[in-house]
């Protein structure tokens, strides 16, 4: 069974671009530690007031230099 490309369309329009670290942590599989360590080295973190942010984007783009061939 495949999708059809307006469903992974819609899909990626409902992800968000910021997340907090609790929120990143569920996402990508990860314990919370280990989500704010690579999300720091990655540089994709955002403080605005008390409120830290990660964005997906930035922290996606470095995770593909951990790909293995």
């Amino acid at each position: 069974m495949g999708y059809a490309r307006k469903d992974v369309e819609a899909t990626k329009e409902g992800q968000k671009k910021f997340v907090r670290y609790k929120e990143g942590a569920e996402k990508y599989s990860l314990g919370l530690t280990k989500f704010q360590a690579l999300a720091k080295e990655a540089k994709a973190v955002y403080k605005v007031d008390k409120v830290v942010l990660v964005n997906c984007e930035i922290f996606e783009r470095f995770l593909e230099t951990f790909r293995e061939y």
